[in-house]
This record gives structure tokens, C-alpha cells and sequence, in this order.
């Protein structure tokens, strides 16, 4: 199970760079682990030993958030990816595009990945700056202070489960009944497998 969510408001990382891969995101050297914990630390190591860098600025520690560019989370599968921006407290990811591998270890974590326009985006970049943003997974919608909206789309099923707090683990047990009925049924019907 993941933390259940509907809503994630407030201050996002402005950090708008195009074609961050994962080993951007976090690093090979810190996928040896095969814990989850302490991974934010490492994530954005590259970028974090520039000076100036909005992952250290903190007037965004913490935030829930992250405005991306285009193609985010390209490059090699890496679950630690979205486990380093978990351990990080990034509950959301905005951004024009993202690798479909990144998308679905994002959403297996219970990270929502928002795809909007680029135009979108650059807005939320400025608003970013200064204050914050909510999005919003029941209306689909991602507001500022400034009455902006956008409306964003997500696969139902995707939907729901966050909204649930469901990950595959727990679909799976949730229908635990089921399954020893069909075992139970196989052995009876098919007593030599």
C-alpha cells in the first residue's frame, strides 16, 4: 500500500531542465541499495553540485512538488528514480512528457505524473517561484493562487489507485478470496499438477 492521494498542494521545485534521466535523477553509484530510505539525499547529486541550484535553495526544501521539461525520466529503467524522489517528499511530477518507464515506476510509488502543455508549464515555472500549486487528482486539475487551471488527464485505473493508495501488492491481496477459491478449484479439477 502507498499513502492514499487526492490533493497535493504546495511549493514545487521550479526546476523546468529538458531530458533529465533517471541517472541524473539518482546516480548509479547509489543504486547498490536495496533500501528506499536515505536515496533523496543522492538525487540530483549532478545537478546539486551547481552553484545556485533549486534543490538546495530553501525556500523549496521540502516541497511536495517538482515542475520538469520535457522527456523527464528518460533513459535506463531505474525504479530508484522515483524511490529517491519519494524519500525527497515529492508526492507529484509536472511536466510537458515523461518516459513511459518513468511513469509507471512513478505511479507504482505513488508518485502522480502530470503531463501538461508546454505552454502550461512555463507558467507554473513563474507561479512556482513564489507560490504554490495544487493539484488535484479528483477534478484532474492543477490551480494556483491566480485562479490559473489546468485541466490534466490520467489513465482511470492509475487514478484510482493513487487516489486508493492501492499499489499492485495490495490489488493483489485485496483479492486474496478469489485466488484461493481458483487454486482450491484447479487442485480438485486437476489433481496431478
Amino acid at each position: 500500500m502507498t499513502e492514499p492521494i487526492t490533493t497535493v498542494d504546495g511549493i514545487a521545485y521550479p526546476f523546468g531542465r529538458k531530458n533529465v534521466d533517471t541517472d541524473v535523477i539518482i546516480p548509479a553509484h547509489y543504486l547498490k541499495t536495496i533500501t528506499r530510505a536515505g536515496l533523496g539525499r543522492g538525487a540530483f547529486e549532478t545537478v546539486r553540485a551547481e552553484a545556485g541550484n533549486v534543490f538546495d535553495d530553501p525556500a523549496y526544501a521540502g516541497a511536495p512538488i517538482l515542475i520538469a521539461g520535457d522527456n523527464f525520466g528518460c533513459g535506463s529503467s531505474r525504479e530508484h528514480a522515483a524511490w529517491a524522489l519519494n524519500d525527497m517528499g515529492v508526492k507529484a511530477v509536472i511536466a510537458p512528457s515523461f518516459s513511459d518507464i518513468f511513469s509507471s515506476n512513478a505511479f507504482k510509488n505513488g508518485i502522480v505524473a502530470v503531463v501538461l502543455p508546454q505552454a502550461a508549464v512555463d507558467r507554473l515555472m513563474e507561479v512556482a517561484k513564489d507560490h504554490p500549486i495544487t493539484v488535484d487528482l479528483e477534478t484532474r486539475t492543477v490551480t494556483t493562487p491566480f485562479q490559473d487551471r489546468f485541466t490534466f488527464e490520467i489513465d482511470p485505473f492509475r487514478r484510482e489507485c493513487l487516489m486508493k493508495g492501492q499499489d499492485e501488492i495490495g490489488l493483489t491481496l485485496a483479492m486474496g478470496d478469489a485466488i484461493g477459491g481458483f487454486e482450491k478449484g484447479m487442485a480438485e479439477a486437476r489433481p496431478w499438477l
